[in-house]
């Protein structure tokens, strides 16, 4: 099983939304600052997570996303399949028949194993996440550094 990109990314602007929630909404671009994702990637991303109704939008000028539900409801496994990521580590999607018609020989093993990575990452929730301290020391370290980039950006306009 390989995680992509696409399943990183998700899982890592939904924790971002998750520890950066406050009153107001929190804009795609704050997350693309403080997480180095493009933002038009962040919008295909995100288009995905509100049909799967787990984000929430706000439009306008203060406009943004919103967790839809509780961070300790919302599981690393939700996500990966709200952008319909796989974790399967069967050639098969295990169904079997992954060699000329026949399970192969270590079909039963790559189906456990896929089995359980599910049952890890439906165990660990955004809000275990938020707890952790190794994630809150980097979120503030992320965000100092998007703070110090927009005021070295407003004094070369300036």
């Amino acid at each position: 099983m390989r995680l992509t990109t696409k399943g990183r990314y998700a899982v890592t602007a939904m924790l971002d939304l998750a520890i950066n929630s406050t009153e107001k909404p929190t804009s795609l671009a704050d997350i693309s600052g403080r997480q180095g994702i493009s933002l038009s990637y962040l919008e295909q991303l995100f288009t995905r997570l509100r049909r799967n109704e787990l984000v929430k939008s706000t439009r306008g000028p203060g406009g943004g996303y919103r967790l839809n539900l509780a961070a300790s409801d919302i599981s690393v496994l939700v996500i990966l399949d709200a952008i319909d990521e796989k974790v399967d580590a069967t050639r098969c999607g295990s169904e079997g028949g992954c060699m000329d018609g026949d399970d192969c020989l270590t079909h039963v093993l790559w189906c456990d194993l896929s089995k359980r990575i599910r049952e890890f990452l439906s165990g660990i929730s955004l809000g275990d996440l938020v707890e952790n301290n190794q994630v809150q020391e980097t979120a503030k370290r992320l965000d100092g550094q998007l703070r110090d980039s927009v005021v070295t950006q407003l004094k070369q306009v300036i």
